[in-house]
């Protein structure tokens, strides 16, 4: 069975500069790239790269960014078929200034993922495939809408609560299978801190609370808790060389929806989730980091 992502497509625009600039003030910088991104784009590159069928909808604006964009997907063997190019508006762009030291300065523009509607939730071909999985950087009324139309539908659906608001409608919670937030992102929903394994527990019971099935609480170089009514265990971490932990998590959700779509069991998805978010951050870069089946394999065997 094959994996559906709906979300958002965004082209990072990211200068590197010495230093970041006061208000007003004009520097230069030295270097700059574009690079395809967007949380629901990154994370069907993760799937397409580990041998899964899938394909991506949402929205690109009618531009050159547009069609950069949808190339890169295809590159990555991503079915783009079902993506809308919306003449009215841009694409989403994230403008990055990043300095010496790794501090940021981003400003998102949402452009055509701020125009996913209804209309777009009705095209999703919910019937022909396992998984959903969503994020938070198109509308939240049109998540909400996806999530329970996949769940009428019978399709699994993987929320990634990202970026984390400092709470959710009742009605998602409801309507989703798992939910994956990493320690940040489950705090920002709960008011618990998430420094460690006990408190990661108690964040994931709180959430399994309002309604989710499974938490799955991503912690970085810690590993992960997975938490469902009947267990709840840890996913050790992968030991490999950190240089890059961007995307990371978008990595991670593409392995826990590759390997369920292939029907694997959850504490072996949690497995894989934890492998390629592990080696995603060993490779600079979002969508060029994702890793490939073989690489996933090696590292799991």
């Amino acid at each position: 069975m094959s994996i559906l992502v709906f979300g958002s497509l965004n082209m990072d625009l990211v200068t590197r500069t010495h230093r970041l600039p006061q208000a007003g003030e004009t520097i230069a910088g030295y270097s700059f790239e574009t690079l395809p991104g967007g949380k629901g784009a990154n994370q069907a590159v993760a799937v397409a790269r580990l041998g899964v069928p899938v394909q991506m909808r949402g929205r690109v604006g009618g531009d050159e960014f547009g069609k950069m964009l949808i190339e890169s997907l295809q590159l990555a063997g991503v079915n783009c078929e079902g993506i809308a190019i919306d003449q009215t508006t841009s694409s989403g762009v994230a403008a990055i200034a990043i300095d010496d030291l790794g501090e940021n300065h981003i400003i998102i523009v949402a452009g055509a993922n701020g125009k996913v509607d209804l209309s777009d939730v009705d095209r999703l071909p919910l019937q022909a495939n396992k998984v959903l999985l969503l994020q938070l950087e198109i509308p939240m009324a049109i998540v909400l809408a996806a999530a329970q139309a996949a769940q009428q539908a019978g399709t699994i659906v993987i929320l990634d609560p990202a970026p984390a608001p400092t709470q959710l409608p009742a009605e998602l919670y409801a309507a989703v299978d798992i939910l994956t937030p990493n320690q940040v992102e489950a705090e920002q929903l709960t008011g618990i801190a998430v420094p460690d394994q006990a408190s990661a527990i108690q964040a994931a019971r709180q959430l399994r609370q309002r309604g989710i099935g499974t938490v799955v609480i991503k912690m970085g170089a810690q590993g992960a808790l997975c938490a469902t009514a009947a267990e709840e265990f840890w996913v050790s971490p992968f030991a490999v060389r950190a240089i890059d932990t961007v995307a990371a998590g978008d990595a991670f959700n593409g392995g826990l929806a590759a390997a369920l779509a292939e029907g694997r069991s959850l504490s072996e998805a949690c497995r894989w989730a934890a492998a390629a978010g592990a080696l995603a951050t060993t490779v600079k870069g979002a969508q060029s980091a994702m890793p490939t089946r073989a690489e996933l394999i090696r590292l799991i065997s």
